[in-house]
């Protein structure tokens, strides 16, 4: 079990949330300090061909930082939303962004704790588990339109292709969102935590909003996994075949949570590697792409 499973069981759950000034104004440079050393099988993607680096996204009260990659010529290009990890908008998600751009998407990662703190400068999970809890679900959906308005605007993004991908606390957020917006065309979430304490911030698990999806989602996950139980799994999948929906849950026997973190030692390079397959094909069968 890896900090990240142990600290996602032991996650504060607060009721309360007050309006505070934005605390994240750009995004730090490198990896989250909490995720170092990182692994030597990390996996860096360079920019030749593409357009990438930060941006910023109006939001409903404010601006948020994020990162963008996306061919350098050509568009508008199908888009895909990227949710990042407890760690934020570090240096895996922006590759992750530049590997999206490679295969011709316009990738963009909002900044979706930038009003609760800065965890890239975050050295103890308990710290970064406290930013996190502070986070509604309502605000996360709200940022994810704005973003999409965003790369909208921008000319290079053709979001009539809109998809979305996330991995752990924003695995999650990818099944929230395909029950919010009904111009999403696919989702993908990887080891996204499926049953949590509900709250007053995150008041609905991922199977009680299944029947509200609007696009299908392919679930990524491990058998491995600490922190996401077989059962959670066989129940989600039940939800979604009570529902009648056209998504799938596809299961690596051996993998644990992380699976597809290459800067991590829970990286597994052979589930990591058709999981990604299995996303690009789910984006191109499902019209983002």
């Amino acid at each position: 079990m890896d900090r990240e499973e142990r600290d996602l069981k032991r996650a504060p759950v607060q009721n309360q949330i007050t309006r505070r000034a934005f605390v994240v104004g750009s995004l730090a440079a490198g990896f989250a300090l909490a995720v170092m050393p990182v692994s030597a099988e990390t996996i860096t993607t360079d920019t030749n061909g593409l357009v990438a680096g930060e941006i910023k996204i109006p939001v409903a009260d404010g601006e948020i930082p994020g990162y963008r990659a996306m061919p350098a010529t050509g568009g508008p290009f199908p888009t895909v939303l990227v949710v990042h990890e407890i760690f934020g908008v570090h240096e895996h998600i922006k590759d992750i962004c530049r590997r999206l751009a490679k295969l011709g998407y316009f990738a963009v990662a909002p900044a979706l704790f930038a009003r609760e703190g800065d965890v890239s400068k975050l050295s103890d999970i308990q710290e970064i588990m406290k930013v996190v809890a502070k986070v509604p679900d309502k605000q996360v959906a709200s940022d994810l339109d704005a973003t999409v308005a965003w790369a909208k605007s921008s000319g290079k993004a053709d979001t009539s292709r809109l998809g979305i991908t996330g991995f752990c606390w924003g695995g999650r957020q990818v099944w929230l969102y395909a029950a919010h917006n009904p111009a999403l065309k696919a989702g993908v979430a990887w080891y996204g935590p499926l049953q949590r304490p509900s709250s007053e911030l995150s008041p609905h698990n991922p199977n009680e909003v299944v029947a509200q999806m609007n696009a299908p989602v392919l679930g990524l996950y491990g058998g491995a996994d600490a922190v996401i139980s077989a059962a959670q799994i066989e129940q989600m999948r039940a939800a979604i075949k009570a529902a009648g929906k056209a998504s799938e849950i596809v299961v690596y026997p051996a993998a644990a949570h992380g699976f597809n973190a290459d800067y991590r030692p829970s990286y597994q390079p052979a589930a990591a590697k058709d999981g990604w397959k299995r996303m690009e094909a789910w984006f191109k069968h499902h019209g983002v792409g």
